[in-house]
């Protein structure tokens, strides 16, 4: 007879918590393609994972499960990957994830957050674990483009990304929530080196789109990509944009954050009736745009590189890069510890793996 205790436990499962959320949903369908029977749509709600499994014929399967509350790292114990949908208040999950050596991919955007989790760097390095942390579109491609300008220049002095999100794409309420949270928020940004206090939907910048969507204005958001590039690529002013396809509701937000009116969001009602009339905007495609423009300098010369990437549906290419990058940390086996996307990995990278490469469009001058 084999000794019980010497019988080794298969890590071979993904676990995506909010697997059957909206982007939950697509990264299981990608992941449960690639290994059926492997691929686990977590959640404190049976039958909404029951229900998607049953959608996927079983290539996803059905697991209940509240990670807000204390989970034994034993039942990660056959765990090789953890793919995390929903936003988190404490680290207490991820550690888990560290003490059972599961690796753990994070798709969610506040970096107040995100800031807890690089705390755990040296306890991940020590478990032999991985956390991949900016994935997605903002933050996700836009680091990894960020990337692909530093790299390209010998001296990075000054990266202005922008986001155009579509007004036809119905987001999950999540998404919606997060938005509306930031739009009456104050946060730091690296100007020069220096941190500098800015407030959200101020400071508006024309920003050329190409010839497809023309120029737009966009004014600050506080995405994290903005915080995180600055210091992972050591660049001294980072700066992060938003505006919608319709010109007149992002001119109307603009006009709305002057008079003060994003004060009123303060007001919980005020605030839940702003989510609710998100969905009910009529008009805009289902479309996303994300542009980086780059200023710096090559063998003494100044040189502008700007990258440009238009696409279908920003909730598709969040979970398609997801997905992309799940696998490849499924498959192979990167280094320990706590990284952003853009510390481990390059565009290039991604576009390997994803089944529908990104159109990405660069000029340089």
């Amino acid at each position: 007879m084999q000794d019980a205790s010497k019988v080794e436990t298969v890590k071979d499962q993904i676990w995506v918590v909010g697997g059957y959320g909206q982007v939950g949903q697509m990264i299981c369908t990608q992941l449960g393609q690639a290994f059926p029977g492997k691929v686990w749509a977590v959640g404190p709600r049976l039958n909404r994972a029951e229900e998607f499994s049953r959608s996927t014929n079983g290539a996803v399967l059905p697991l209940q499960l509240d990670v807000r509350k204390h989970i034994d790292p034993v039942m990660l114990s056959t765990v090789k990957l953890v793919v995390m949908c929903v936003d988190q208040m404490h680290t207490h999950f991820v550690e888990a994830c560290a003490e059972a050596g599961t690796d753990y991919m994070d798709i969610t955007a506040k970096y107040d957050f995100l800031a807890q989790v690089e705390r755990l760097h040296e306890h991940m390095q020590a478990k032999q674990a991985t956390a991949m942390l900016s994935v997605g579109l903002s933050p996700g491609v836009t680091n990894l483009l960020v990337r692909e300008a530093v790299d390209g220049m010998d001296q990075t002095d000054e990266v202005n990304i922008t986001v155009m999100l579509g007004l036809g794409e119905k987001h999950g309420k999540a998404a919606v929530e997060w938005t509306v949270d930031q739009m009456n928020t104050t946060y730091q940004v690296t100007q020069k080196g220096e941190y500098a206090e800015v407030d959200s939907f101020d400071d508006g910048r024309w920003i050329d789109f190409g010839e497809q969507l023309g120029r737009r204005k966009a004014y600050r958001f506080n995405f994290s990509d903005q915080h995180v590039v600055a210091r992972t690529l050591q660049i001294p002013t980072v700066s992060t944009r938003l505006c919608l396809d319709s010109r007149w509701i992002t001119k109307a937000m603009s006009l709305a954050k002057r008079l003060g009116i994003f004060r009123l969001l303060r007001i919980s009602s005020i605030r839940n009736a702003t989510v609710k009339a998100f969905g009910l905007i009529p008009g805009g495609e289902e479309m996303y745009a994300v542009k980086v423009d780059a200023k710096g300098w090559t063998s003494g010369k100044p040189i502008v590189m700007q990258q440009l990437i238009v696409g279908q549906r920003e909730a598709d290419v969040t979970a398609a890069v997801a997905a992309a990058t799940a696998e490849k940390m499924y498959q192979e086996k990167l280094s320990p510890g706590v990284f952003h996307i853009e510390q481990a990995l390059s565009i290039q990278d991604i576009q390997r793996v994803l089944h529908t490469p990104l159109q990405i469009t660069t000029r340089i001058s």
